[in-house]
């Protein structure tokens, strides 16, 4: 089981589940992913969930706060910075928006978060004693991101123009995907239009690794959640789905295809 001791900047390094109920979500994702959880004390009689494979964090989730009153649950995925301030000025120069100014995380890190001239909103994270995910590679880790955007080209300016990242179609490949990569890895990609949910708002979706996509998908529904999209092939690559946990928020799984 890979472990990771750092992020590059421009890579994904944590993804937070905000939900509308904590214990609830800490049930489904346990069975789902046999994550092991760990809460620590947040405000007077909340507190802030790690969710663990073999001692090291795999993701997070809290609770909605009153302030968050119409915004459904959902995964927000953080992007590692060197330097948080100077990441959410140069998306602000770059036409985002900071939905929330860069503030400190106690001694852990310092964050933003910020929405891209697209619409679709992000974290970013400049760490300090914690780097956030400490795992990769084995089930139940976060292994890609898909943007879901109104404007593939829009938003490819901008993540290239803050982030480094290389947006481009992958070879022999005419669907009109786009593979984020940042330095030598590839870690996401861009839908087409045509290709995303049409009522959905502008929005990252984060992948989760599963051993089999087709079992995870009847472990969820039986925990009760939902299936948004049933299992598919992707050709030469592997096999994905996209659910729902019983608080609506939406991730998806993916399953690696077996190397000859």
């Amino acid at each position: 089981m890979p472990t990771i001791d750092q992020h590059a900047p421009g890579s994904f390094c944590l993804v937070e589940l905000a939900t509308s109920d904590q214990d609830a979500a800490k049930r489904f994702y346990s069975q789902l992913f046999s994550w092991s959880v760990v809460d620590y004390p947040m405000g007077p009689g909340g507190v802030y969930t790690m969710f663990q494979i073999g001692g090291r964090d795999a993701a997070s989730a809290y609770t909605m706060q009153k302030e968050m009153q119409g915004i459904p649950p959902h995964w927000d995925l953080y992007i590692s910075v060197e330097n948080a301030d100077a990441a959410a000025n140069r998306a602000k120069d770059l036409g985002g928006q900071a939905m929330v100014a860069p503030f400190d995380v106690m001694q852990y890190g310092r964050m933003a978060v910020l929405r891209d001239p697209t619409g679709a909103v992000f974290c970013v994270w400049q760490p300090k004693q914690s780097i956030g995910i400490g795992v990769a590679g084995a089930p139940g880790t976060l292994c890609w991101a898909d943007l879901n955007s109104p404007d593939p080209p829009r938003a490819k300016q901008f993540y290239e123009s803050l982030f480094g990242w290389k947006v481009t179609t992958g070879e022999n490949d005419s669907s009109g995907y786009l593979h984020i990569q940042n330095g030598k890895e590839f870690i996401g990609g861009m839908p087409p239009k045509e290709h995303q949910p049409p009522h959905a708002p502008p929005h990252w979706l984060p992948y989760f690794l599963v051993e089999n996509v087709d079992s995870s998908v009847k472990t969820a529904e039986s925990l009760g959640g939902k299936t948004l999209m049933p299992p598919a092939d992707i050709p030469n690559t592997g096999r994905f789905a996209i659910l729902a946990d019983p608080q609506d928020a939406a991730f998806a799984i993916f399953q690696a295809a077996a190397r000859g």
